[in-house]
């Protein structure tokens, strides 16, 4: 016999709703579900485990949702959303779970759209475009518009798992925005979607996109939700045009705040893109129509090795006039993580000399033609800086993806190093003109000493966004008031700097209190007013980028945390001597979630089940450890 907990028994948190206000959510969890059992023919999961794999995302934040439906289709979406409304539910869409401010996860309904509704539903190869299902793979889109010489120019890290429909929420970028920026339309998402089909709330599904003022005017005159939404967005944009104009700095890798400047009449009054980034707190995609960009057939590394990254940084402008295909940075500290883990050390034999490095892609349609282009910027480049110790130019594709694995293990090589504390996000991707990047990171590295905190720094300096896992101390409150400190003088230093708090990693929750800072009370009152226009009961992922909970709190961890004793085999040195901490060593960026390519994870592979990946079995092992949502511990049917 399975024991159901009913929401009303689990403490949920209450809710903001906006403009300060908060909701108590009183959704009666058992009748929720068999409404949503009648209704779709999806899945519908309630029970302890699932609710408890997601939980987290890759970032620090932990909020259990009342359940999780995995749609089959739009008619499931909608029907999710018409019996969410009639229980007054909180929404969240989700793709990969890959994200790291926290906009993940929610004490809402999960909509998890990766595993029936990631399709290619059409390309367009002479018009250079492809419709795609929210729920569809990154790499599979890319593998199916390859042989035609074409791709999707951003790519994060997390490609071979990360869903289109989460890079839409999170506006993601990548290693490859700069051939996009180069070669392409932009270096963010918001540059490539054409179009979105949506669904608010509200039930009212929209196609949105680029708005001529004869189109604006006869949607609005026609009235009806679609008008009310259209008036709304042109009276933002006619009463802050010219603070929107002031107040978002033009810096290739702004994506902090909600997109007003597509608003804007220069911009074509673009909604589609107007709601890229937004993170799941204004409506659900359906359906985008996204932008496809020339592809080279081979490519070619050049590496080069520096005195220190500062001075990595300071070259990079100069790099960035020979038009590579991606420009990327990395520390030695991040070198030496990796050596202390034992991670891939096999490849670091392949940079050259240094302290600090960069990684600069070149494409052509031959090896010869891109290793021509590498090797004419290279001798174009020697010389042009005291501090370039030694540059290496690779051509075998075997050793380039060595190379790069070394560069995309970032975030894994940093997050738990033998001796040191656990290092965490929190300040991970802030952002400035890639001029000014030398500098703000040495101002940076000054902060970080101050502070007592150390990190490896290592990002897409071609458009100055730095990433770091910080050691921040989230188990106590003097730890957490340090962390508070922190990030409010690096907020300052990045504005001071004219650079945006979030390069790529979006708000969530990390961030979005520091929203003021960056944008000022004018735009912040129109972010209100453009949520509330998509979202008028404010249900959509609440708590999110906009009147946000403060940053220390919902944390994995939290002030007063103590990881449960248990007797166990092994003794867990490296974990604190505690089986609980080795539960966290999994950061959350789903590499076991890949449907291809390697050995893991196999499971994972056949039945596209999170509970079936490394990743799932981690978090579910953490909250089996926990108690709170997982109560039977090893008893426990979820982790059997």
């Amino acid at each position: 016999m399975v024991t159901r907990t009913r929401a009303t028994d689990r403490a949920l948190p209450t809710l903001p709703t906006g403009g300060g206000s908060i909701a108590t959510l009183s959704t009666d969890a058992d009748d929720l579900e068999r409404d949503l059992r009648e209704a779709i023919r999806g899945e519908v999961r309630f029970d302890a485990g699932s609710r408890g794999m997601y939980a987290t995302d890759a970032s620090s934040y932990r909020q259990v949702p009342i359940g999780v439906v995995l749609p089959l289709d739009d008619d499931d979406v909608r029907e999710t959303l018409r019996v969410a409304r009639s229980h007054g539910a909180p929404i969240l869409g989700r793709g990969g779970g890959t994200s790291l401010a926290g906009q993940c996860v929610n004490t809402a309904l999960v909509l998890d759209f990766s595993r029936y509704m990631g399709k290619v539903l059409e390309v367009n190869v002479e018009e250079r475009w492809a419709r795609v299902q929210p729920g569809t793979i990154l790499d599979d889109l890319r593998d199916i518009v390859r042989p035609y010489g074409l791709t999707f120019g951003p790519d994060p890290s997390t490609h071979s798992r990360c869903t289109m429909g989460g890079m839409i929420g999170n506006n993601s970028c990548g290693v490859h925005s700069v051939q996009a920026q180069h070669y392409g339309p932009g270096p963010r998402t918001e540059d490539q979607v054409l179009e979105l089909r949506v669904l608010t709330y509200d039930g009212v599904e929209l196609t949105v996109g680029p708005t001529s003022n004869e189109k604006l005017e006869r949607i609005i005159g026609e009235g009806g939700r679609r008008g009310e939404i259209y008036r709304g967005l042109r009276e933002i944009r006619d009463t802050h045009a010219d603070e929107i104009r002031a107040r978002f700095p033009d810096i290739p890798r702004r994506v902090s705040g909600y997109n007003l400047p597509s608003l804007l009449p220069e911009a074509g009054f673009d909604v589609a893109k107007a709601l890229v980034g937004t993170e799941s707190t204004c409506a659900i995609t359906l359906e985008a129509k996204v932008r496809l960009i020339e592809d080279p057939a081979e490519r070619v590394l050049l590496i080069m090795g520096y005195d220190d990254i500062y001075h990595a940084a300071d070259h990079v402008v100069e790099i960035m006039t020979h038009r590579p295909l991606g420009l990327e940075g990395m520390d030695n500290d991040l070198v030496e993580f990796m050596k202390l883990k034992g991670l891939h050390t096999q490849y670091l034999d392949f940079l050259p000399e240094g302290h600090g490095w960069l990684l600069v892609e070149f494409g052509g349609d031959t090896v010869e033609e891109a290793e021509a282009r590498a090797r004419e910027a290279a001798r174009a480049l020697e010389g042009t800086t005291e501090h370039l110790r030694e540059m290496q130019v690779l051509v075998s594709k075997e050793e380039q993806h060595r190379v790069w694995v070394v560069r995309e293990s970032g975030l894994g090589a940093t997050a738990s190093v033998p001796g040191m504390d656990p290092a965490w996000e929190g300040w991970e991707d802030a952002a400035v003109a890639p001029e000014h990047c030398g500098d703000y990171l040495r101002d940076f590295r000054k902060l970080m000493d101050r502070y007592g905190y150390r990190a490896a720094l290592y990002g897409h300096f071609g458009q100055g966004c730095v990433h770091c896992r910080i050691n921040f101390d989230y188990e106590s409150r003097e730890g957490l008031d340090r962390y508070l400190a922190f990030i409010d003088e690096a907020a300052d230093l990045v504005l001071r700097y004219g650079g945006s708090i979030s390069g790529e990693h979006g708000d969530g929750q990390s961030r979005g209190t520091l929203l003021p800072k960056m944008f000022g009370e004018e735009i912040m009152d129109a972010f209100r007013r453009f949520k509330r226009l998509w979202d008028p009961d404010w249900k959509m992922n609440p708590g999110k980028v906009v009147d946000a909970y403060p940053p220390d709190t919902n944390l994995v961890l939290g002030a007063g945390w103590t990881p449960k004793k248990v007797k166990t085999h092994f003794a867990y040195p490296e974990d604190r001597f505690a089986f609980q901490n080795t539960t966290l060593r999994c950061v959350g960026v789903g590499l076991c979630r890949r449907k291809d390519g390697g050995t893991m994870c196999p499971s994972y592979m056949v039945t596209l089940e999170e509970k079936h990946s490394t990743r799932g079995r981690a978090r579910l092992l953490h909250e089996m450890m926990r108690g709170e949502t997982v109560k039977d511990g090893w008893k426990s049917e979820e982790v059997k």
